[in-house]
């Protein structure tokens, strides 16, 4: 996690504070943005050779006017100063080939820009809010936001979106595979060495990816391996220092050809992979199926067309995924608690999309609003508080090199509230709370025993339905034995229909853990939409057993418990 030390106090900073919110970083193994990263196995490392975990936002450089945006809105400073507060420690900064190999665009100022497009009305905010840029060449103005990146301690990966400065992406746009209209690979390899070369410097340039979203009728894994082989020497002999991330086919959706065939490179420990996922790369499934089965088909698809490179040891960089934060899209709302149970299990490195609350010209639609947006149209506030309070618990690293802090144990982790079981004190029931104050379970599927790792005796048992879930004993009944029992492997749930305890109330039948009527007292429900049923919304009932090496925090339970209760494994806090 970026530190806050150097963090511009904006606006949106300023109301974070106030509300007392925090994403509980851990700051002793905090990088700076000034690092080398290479690769250790599947980790991205730094020099010391301690994790590195890439928890990203994409800021859009690439569009017609090539300049990042939101300068008509905000100061440079206060939006790479916001970026910062909400927890992101990197920005995947996107740029056009053009702007540095065709002269017609590279020749422009800012100024010029956006007076061929008639964006007079964004220059004039550019003017007000950014009067420094306005006389620069493009360039030097996209100089301009990674330095102010740098200063708030924000790591920068170059993103080569797009050949010719426009939105992507399209499978007939001229920009979508190597020979395409506006994709000439020698101009490609050049772009990359200019920026390469350009930013060998700046220490805070800590990657670089080759392509966005590879795509269209010519596509094929022979000119993947020509060219883009070729772009990651290029990049690495004009810059060692960075990573080189690699992309795939069908708009990144697609790296399992290298289960036969990988990569041939002369440098080692600096390449990765990267994988974009969201909800309409499956058209409407998620909203038109039961969401435990579309999980489990989608989920175990992503795994075998790019995460089973983890397992290979290379690192793959979930580097798009997202939803609309308005909150109303069916599909972005059951898709996203899967996608968050994954990277959550896999510990991912990521970059969300997206910044922009808006953007100056889009599609030809001047002012767009951006719904994916993690800021607002003005630029001024988050645009959805709750979204990005759940995914800013994917900010903390979980394990990795240099996190072996515990031993490893097992988190419950709630995907749609980004929350984790918890409990405050032994007088208090369980609860949703900050995932770096959770407990540090041990789950034994056979036994079905879900207890405190370092005190057996405390095991989670279920009461009944809409009652709370109680920490104590027995742990051998059947009411504190947990299964997994759906598709998707997020319900968590005992057999309540033979339990001599379970009561009139208890439901009967299979009962899960549950969010209560308060958000966040946790109970047991009767299990929804374990299968068929395509009408129901079960995201309540997901909660994902995470592993983590992290210490334990300590105001958890473990820090509470009688000493008879405690096993001799305890380790120091």
């Amino acid at each position: 996690m970026a530190t806050m030390g150097r963090v511009r106090r904006s606006p949106l900073l300023a109301a974070w504070l106030a509300l007392g919110f925090a994403w509980h970083c851990t700051l002793h193994h905090a990088p700076a943005a000034a690092v080398t990263l290479s690769t250790a196995s599947r980790w991205v490392v730094n020099e010391a050779g301690d994790r590195v975990k890439l928890a990203c936002v994409n800021w859009p450089s690439h569009l017609e006017p090539m300049l990042a945006e939101g300068l008509g809105k905000r100061p440079v400073g206060a939006i790479a100063g916001d970026v910062a507060a909400m927890g992101f420690n990197c920005v995947r900064l996107t740029w056009p080939t053009f702007l540095v190999t065709n002269a017609s665009y590279s020749s422009l100022t800012v100024e010029q820009s956006f007076q061929r497009l008639n964006l007079t009305e964004s220059l004039a905010g550019i003017r007000a809010n950014n009067p420094a840029v306005v006389d620069l060449k493009l360039i030097d103005a996209f100089k301009a936001v990674v330095s102010s990146l740098g200063e708030n301690n924000v790591m920068v990966i170059l993103d080569n979106h797009v050949s010719k400065p426009g939105w992507c992406c399209d499978n007939s746009d001229g920009n979508g595979f190597f020979g395409d209209g506006y994709f000439e690979p020698d101009v490609w390899v050049d772009g990359l060495t200019k920026m390469a070369t350009m930013f060998a410097g700046v220490p805070h340039v800590v990657g670089m990816s080759l392509r966005n979203e590879l795509r269209g009728p010519r596509q094929n894994s022979n000119d993947w391996y020509k060219y883009m082989q070729r772009g990651a020497e290029a990049v690495h002999a004009a810059n060692p220092r960075v990573l080189v991330i690699l992309s795939g086919l069908s708009f990144d959706n697609d790296l399992a050809f290298l289960n036969s065939r990988q990569v041939s490179l002369s440098f080692a420990r600096k390449a990765a992979f990267e994988v974009h996922w969201y909800s309409f790369s499956n058209g409407q499934e998620w909203a038109a199926g039961n969401p435990n089965e579309v999980c489990a088909r989608i989920g175990a698809s992503v795994s075998r067309r790019a995460l089973y490179l983890l397992d290979q040891g290379w690192p793959v960089f979930l580097s798009e995924f997202g939803v609309d934060n308005r909150g109303g899209n069916a599909n972005d709302n059951r898709y996203y608690g899967c996608a968050a149970a994954v990277a959550a299990d896999l510990d991912l490195d990521w970059a969300l999309w997206t910044l922009q609350g808006s953007y100056y010209l889009r599609q030809g639609v001047l002012d767009l609003d951006e719904v994916y947006g993690v800021l607002d149209r003005a630029w001024s506030r988050p645009r959805n508080d709750t979204a990005l309070r759940r995914v800013q618990p994917l900010q903390r690293p979980l394990r990795g090199p240099g996190y072996a802090e515990a031993e490893p144990y097992t988190v419950l982790f709630h995907p749609a509230t980004g929350l984790c079981v918890l409990r405050r004190s032994r007088a208090q029931p369980l609860e949703l709370g900050a995932c770096a104050d959770t407990e540090a379970w041990e789950y034994a599927p056979q036994q079905g025993r879900l207890a405190l790792r370092d005190s057996p005796l405390m095991c989670l048992h279920a009461q009944g339905a809409g009652q709370p879930v109680l920490l104590g004993t027995p742990c051998d009944d059947d009411m504190s034995r947990w299964r997994l029992v759906s598709d998707s492997k997020l319900h968590v749930a005992v057999n309540a229909s033979s339990s001599s305890s379970s009561g009139s109330g208890s439901g009967g039948g299979m009962l899960c853990l549950d969010v209560g009527a308060d958000g966040q007292s946790v109970v047991t429900s009767p299990c929804r939409c374990l299968s068929a049923d395509n009408s129901c919304d079960p995201e309540s009932q997901w909660f994902k057993l995470v592993s983590s090496t992290r210490s334990v925090a300590a105001n958890s339970m473990l820090a509470e418990l009688p000493v008879k209760l405690v096993s001799s494994k305890i380790r120091s806090l």
